[in-house]
């Protein structure tokens, strides 16, 4: 894909026939200025609250899902991947409400919804590439790969995100391989070997967004999070990121089984 066709979008209460036609050609869409300053600051103040309650009450799981915990610049503990965020504090589940967001479900059509109760809810991750992280990249993949392992048919996915750093190139983060959403289902499962491989795609481009910005990508995209190239505070950077989906409504609770591909998180580092 040409450099020249990488665009931003400015996001209404409606989707423009311009915007959707970018999604379904690329698989991906980028939205600048959704969130102003003080949003953005209002939401890592709220992650840090729940961290803080998380750490003290010594929380492994949400709904199954395994949250990931790490060691700050300051050698202090931090969750570095929380999951279902959003039912942990009002700042982030009245986010989701937001008409502009809301609008995003133009792009799957018919019985689409915000996955807030589902997959692994609103997944907040606040990566920082220091001495003692665990938790700085993420190899190729795709997100297809979990409707398979749960023996189901492939349903829409596309994965929101909410950028709460701005990112240079050395910065690391989203990187994908625009089109691929349309691949066959040999080439989703064989193209690359999940989450192991790391080598950068002479086909990937970046995802270089501004701290309030959001993209959609499509949950069948080849993709990865590339680790920052610089260390210390000049690495840190916060993403989160929603599923809109459709299909039949499959909501977890406390309940929850991990899965099986959850058992192997330790693989990402």
């Amino acid at each position: 894909m040409a450099t020249a066709a990488y665009t931003t979008f400015t996001l209404g209460d409606t989707l423009t026939e311009e915007q959707k036609a970018f999604f379904e050609k690329h698989g991906y869409i980028h939205f600048s200025n959704v969130l102003d300053a003080a949003t953005v600051q209002s939401i890592i103040d709220a992650s840090e609250k729940v961290q803080e309650k998380w750490i003290s009450e010594n929380v492994e799981k949400i709904n199954g899902v395994p949250i990931k915990y790490g060691t700050d610049l300051n050698g202090n503990k931090i969750v570095q991947r929380f999951a279902f965020i959003n039912q942990h504090t009002t700042v982030l589940s009245e986010l989701l409400k937001d008409a502009r967001i809301q609008s995003l479900l133009e792009l799957i059509g018919p019985g689409a919804r915000i996955g807030e109760n589902e997959k692994d809810g609103m997944v907040f991750n606040h990566y920082v590439n220091g001495p003692e992280s665990k938790f700085t990249k993420m190899g190729w993949h795709t997100d297809g790969l979990r409707d398979i392992f749960m023996g189901g048919r492939l349903n829409p996915m596309l994965n929101m995100g909410l950028h709460l750093s701005t990112l240079q190139p050395e910065n690391g983060g989203l990187r994908i391989i625009p089109g691929t959403h349309k691949q066959g289902l040999f080439s989703m499962l064989f193209k690359k070997r999940y989450f192991i491989d790391h080598r950068p795609d002479k086909n990937e481009i970046a995802i270089m967004p501004k701290a309030g910005d959001l993209t959609v990508h499509d949950g069948r995209l080849w993709h990865r999070v590339a680790q920052s190239s610089v260390v210390g505070e000049a690495s840190r950077r916060r993403v989160i990121y929603v599923p809109l989906i459709a299909g039949k409504y499959e909501p977890k609770n406390e309940n929850s089984p991990t899965l099986f591909y959850q058992r192997f998180a330790g693989i990402v580092k």
